[in-house]
């Protein structure tokens, strides 16, 4: 769970190594369905020709799928997924099939205007001309109503730990990897300017390892 241009993707794989267990992105999980020319995946290849989300029905079964393979047997961290409530409940379902419980979720704490920044960078140096600033800050705001009721309900199950997602890389990773192995304990507070669990923008490595 987080905005584009959050770095949850790097940080994911930062705990996942320092942990020994998969980082799992829905993202890379389309890209193998879609080269395997699974069925799941040329169902998922109609909607991303399109430009359209895949619909939980087909994302929720390649979780599925890939949270019963053998290197995720000692525990995972998920990247992207869930983002809806829906998500939250069939994850919930598979996870309670697999007698494993989320240990829990980080959430980045990051500056709306560094984010922006930084992703008008990424798209001009993409030539991606189409992705302007008023693009970006409607996806970021989409994000933000999308999942902040997640956020709240992990919270209230008290797996939520919150984690400044300001600074340089190495920075940030060792924030990350305190509060995945410490209880969060060693969680910093947002930096000044920063957005919440409820408000703003919200970005949130999908906690995550999950234990038998």
């Amino acid at each position: 769970m987080g905005p584009p241009g959050s770095g949850k993707g790097t940080q994911a794989a930062v705990v996942a190594r320092h942990l020994g267990i998969p980082a799992i992105s829905t993202g890379d999980i389309f890209r193998e369905h879609v080269a395997a020319g699974t069925p799941l995946g040329r169902e998922a290849e109609t909607y991303m020709e399109r430009g359209h989300y895949v619909p939980d029905s087909v994302t929720n079964e390649m979780v599925r799928s890939r949270l019963t393979e053998a290197d995720a047997v000692r525990g995972f961290i998920l990247d992207g997924y869930p983002r809806t409530v829906p998500q939250v409940e069939f994850l919930d379902e598979v996870l309670t099939a697999q007698d494993v419980e989320l240990d829990r979720v980080l959430l980045l704490t990051v500056d709306v205007e560094e984010v922006v920044g930084r992703l008008k960078r990424r798209a001009g140096a993409q030539g991606r001309h189409d992705d302007d600033e008023e693009i970006i800050r409607h996806r970021l705001r989409l994000f933000a109503e999308q999942t902040a009721p997640l956020a709240a309900e992990y919270e209230r199950r008290g797996l939520l730990v919150r984690v400044d997602g300001m600074g340089a890389i190495d920075e940030v990773a060792a924030r990350m990897l305190a509060a995945a192995t410490d209880d969060g304990a060693e969680a910093a507070e947002p930096a000044s300017g920063a957005t919440g669990a409820a408000s703003g923008v919200q970005s949130s490595v999908d906690g995550t390892a999950g234990r038998a």
